[in-house]
């Protein structure tokens, strides 16, 4: 029997493909279409001096690649795979789709073809923790696990190797999700709070987009949602939909004195769980309820206590003179670098602020005034930042604030200000887009900083 897999990509053979963004997940794709004799034109904004080998690769293997700031302009194609980054309602897009381009994208087809059980997560906060802990746990359990979507290996041409008994679990972006038809067999959604607003046209938009995950799934599928979040405690799914509440809401998996319950069963103390913060415990909620019936007790436990996080996720990188380095680069928004602030129980020396995505930050002066002793901004939002410290009514002047000139100078400035038993955590509320490709690399300039000092 041909697999759907088979079925898709000869479906293809001699169509004209455009791929629009030449970045991780799409270069395999690339190569796929080639493989199936697809005619595919490579289309990214960086100029062709400064893209690397693997790209220019591709146009040796047949694919045209065009480059630079027109990389655009006379892109003809029956079938167009748009990057995550790039907006569905982009006005070349819209060009495309009106001559007859049918518009998808790697993780649309990935979930058509996908031959496994495939859960997915989203939402604001937590999302790669708790997809990596899902991960976790089924290969605990003994399950052949494959994890990517927002977070590791693209998984379309892994597709092949994939079994009919064997799980996917996926991490989606609401930029993955916003032109989504499919939906896994399991959804999660962490939280919701503004994030990415400088992409997305309004928090209606991102929202919506989020829904995406649970939309399309059918009376026998699962949505699993957070009831202490006013976003999603407000959603219903399509089929069986569970809550998680670490608050004392009634819900499908529950925190009672320190032990969380799946349905009546005791299943994991919180005290076992290696990952500082209670953000994680809600975490571990939200994957406990996702991996119900798969994963024995013994088995969570197990994980819970070896487990020690993702790295760039409060991760601490050095103990130097008594000061410890904590590198939490993934925290892009006021409600990421909150949850890093209550995981400490001594006030921090914190390193923030970035790249603007037009977001609100009134809600992190309170929880500064409450977990931060000293103050180290920098970028776009360094500014926004401080107007929150000092506008909240809690401020009375409690926090030392300093404004320094870029990202190095502040991360070398709350070192030399951290005295033994302090804390410095980077956590920086902002995206990494005003001095760094992404995250990941300003995570990894940190962590060479601290470790260089």
């Amino acid at each position: 029997m041909i697999s759907a897999f088979e079925q898709y990509f000869t479906s293809l053979q001699g169509k004209r493909i455009a791929v629009l963004g030449l970045g991780v997940s799409n270069r395999p794709l690339v190569r796929l279409l080639l493989e199936y004799g697809c005619h595919v034109t490579g289309c990214d904004r960086t100029p062709r001096e400064k893209v690397d080998a693997e790209v220019l690769e591709l146009e040796t293997l047949g694919c045209t690649l065009r480059l630079g700031d027109n990389y655009l302009d006379g892109v003809e194609a029956d079938i167009l795979f748009r990057t995550p980054g790039m907006h569905p309602g982009n006005p070349a897009i819209e060009a495309l789709r009106s001559r007859g381009a049918a518009v998808t994208s790697e993780m649309e087809v990935f979930f058509e073809v996908c031959p496994c059980h495939l859960i997915a997560v989203t939402g604001s906060d937590g999302k790669t923790t708790t997809t990596t802990l899902i991960s976790e746990l089924l290969k605990a359990a003994g399950k052949r696990v494959w994890l990517g979507g927002n977070i590791g290996t693209p998984l379309l041409p892994l597709c092949r190797e994939m079994q009919p008994e064997d799980y996917a679990v996926v991490e989606l972006s609401s930029f993955q999700l916003m032109d989504m038809t499919r939906s896994p067999q399991i959804a999660v959604i962490t939280n919701l709070a503004p994030n990415h607003l400088d992409v997305h046209k309004d928090m209606d938009e991102y929202v919506d987009a989020k829904k995406n995950i649970f939309r399309f799934q059918g009376k026998n599928d699962k949505l699993i949602l957070n009831a202490d979040n006013a976003i999603t405690a407000s959603f219903q799914g399509n089929g069986i939909t569970e809550f998680f509440s670490r608050q004392g809401k009634e819900a499908h998996v529950r925190l009672e004195d320190g032990m969380i319950y799946c349905g009546e069963n005791a299943v994991l103390k919180t005290g076992d769980i290696l990952l500082p913060g209670v953000h994680n415990i809600e975490n571990y909620m939200a994957a406990i309820a996702a991996v119900e019936g798969l994963v024995e007790p013994e088995q969570i436990c197990t994980v819970a206590k070896t487990f020690g996080g993702v790295e760039h996720r409060i991760e601490l990188v050095r103990v130097k003179d008594g000061v410890r380095f904590y590198n939490d680069s993934i925290a892009s928004s006021p409600s990421r670098t909150i949850a890093g602030l209550r995981s400490f129980p001594e006030k921090v020396i914190l390193i923030a602020g970035g790249y603007d995505k037009h977001i609100p930050y009134d809600v992190l002066g309170p929880e500064i005034c409450a977990h931060v002793k000293k103050l180290f901004l920098g970028g776009a939002t360094g500014p926004k930042i401080r107007a929150a410290v000092e506008n909240c009514p809690e401020y009375t002047g409690q926090v030392e604030i300093t404004d320094c000139e870029n990202f190095e100078q502040a991360v070398r400035a709350a070192a030399a200000s951290a005295e033994a038993g302090d804390v410095v955590l980077m956590s920086p509320a902002s995206a990494a887009f005003d001095q760094f490709k992404n995250f990941m690399v300003r995570g990894e300039f940190y962590k060479k900083l601290v470790r260089e000092l």
